[in-house]
């Protein structure tokens, strides 16, 4: 008479460890996979648009984002100036993270007992967006950090720009910079000025506040401050 051999205790212990493991390497593939993709396509919806639209129609059944594709050179230099003056002055040079600015941020957010500042570049910026939600953890920051170097490895950096700038929130369902000179000023993004662009790129750090505050004395100390930096902004 033969027995039937069960798995023993560590057997099922091992499984605890090979599961997650795979699931994790499934998912960093699905990412690596649709941002190899996204080389030479355009992406549509990302997940922050999903996420803020789905919000959106909580209220209103049947809002919708505003968002309109369109290529690098059909954005004014300007906005591409003020948004690296205002978000990431070392973009061109860093490898997609910019690690003074998140040791700073630590310590900021270590001090406050929560976090506050994230010392995001505009890679980790378009990684968030692309692929994660809005929630602020180390967790997601651990993941966010990865996206951003499969961005980095596949993509040039004005690829990486050209996605960011499309698709980048400038106020409540306003995705995109298209969409955004047409909403505040309507005009095209390639007639942007420099103090338009200056203000727009003040508001995306809160842009959804922005949308209902334009006339703020910080945004316009701000804005300011971005039009004297424009001149030393170095483009992809």
């Amino acid at each position: 008479m033969t027995t039937t051999k069960r798995p023993g205790r560590w057997a099922w212990v091992k499984w605890l460890f090979i599961l997650p493991i795979a699931i994790f390497l499934a998912v960093q593939a699905y990412f690596f996979v649709q941002i190899w993709w996204w080389v030479d396509h355009n992406p549509t919806m990302t997940a922050f648009m999903r996420q803020q639209q789905s919000a959106m129609r909580e209220k209103d059944p049947n809002a919708t984002i505003r968002q309109q594709w369109v290529p690098y050179e059909r954005i004014s230099k300007n906005l591409k100036r003020a948004i690296i003056a205002s978000e990431d002055a070392n973009f061109s040079e860093h490898d997609g993270v910019d690690w003074d600015a998140l040791e700073k941020a630590f310590e900021r957010n270590d001090k406050r007992g929560r976090i506050t500042h994230g010392g995001s570049t505009i890679t980790q910026q378009l990684a968030k967006n692309l692929f994660l939600s809005g929630s602020r953890s180390y967790v997601r920051k651990g993941q966010e950090l990865i996206i951003t170097y499969m961005l980095e490895a596949l993509m040039d950096k004005q690829r990486i720009f050209e996605i960011y700038l499309n698709v980048v929130e400038f106020g409540r369902g306003i995705y995109g910079a298209e969409a955004a000179a047409r909403y505040y000023y309507r005009i095209p993004a390639a007639r942007l000025g420099a103090a338009q662009a200056a203000k727009l790129a003040v508001m995306l750090p809160n842009p959804r506040y922005y949308d209902a505050h334009r006339n703020t004395s910080y945004l316009k100390r701000r804005t300011g401050i971005i039009l004297q930096r424009m001149g030393s902004a170095e483009l992809p």
